[in-house]
């Protein structure tokens, strides 16, 4: 394994079924597999990286996420081609997915 390569990414969420039904669909299109599930998360995993959602305890609740806060802001993941990100970007429409930068 190459030193430095990214191994994990954890992201506590505020509404855990939301979220793995959100991003189980979008990791599965971009070729994630499910890796692991218990009571309190879900994590997908491609190659030798995987990204987790745990749910937040309700004491951690507040002050809701915000992008632009202090933390995570984004993902940003490869695409091989720009009728993909084009395709995706389409079925997220269609999932009434708020689009921010349509560029």
């Amino acid at each position: 394994m190459q030193k430095g390569l990214l191994h994990h990414i954890e992201i506590y969420v505020s509404n855990l079924e939301r979220t793995v039904e959100f991003w189980g669909w979008f990791l599965e299109e971009l070729g994630y597999t499910s890796y692991q599930k218990w009571e309190s998360g879900h994590s997908w995993k491609l190659s030798d990286t995987y990204l987790v959602f745990v749910q937040a305890e309700d004491r951690f609740l507040d002050p809701p996420y915000h992008r632009c806060r202090v933390g995570l802001n984004h993902l940003a993941f490869h695409a091989d081609s720009r009728e993909f990100v084009d395709e995706m970007t389409d079925k997220l429409k269609k999932r009434e997915v708020n689009i921010l930068y349509s560029d």
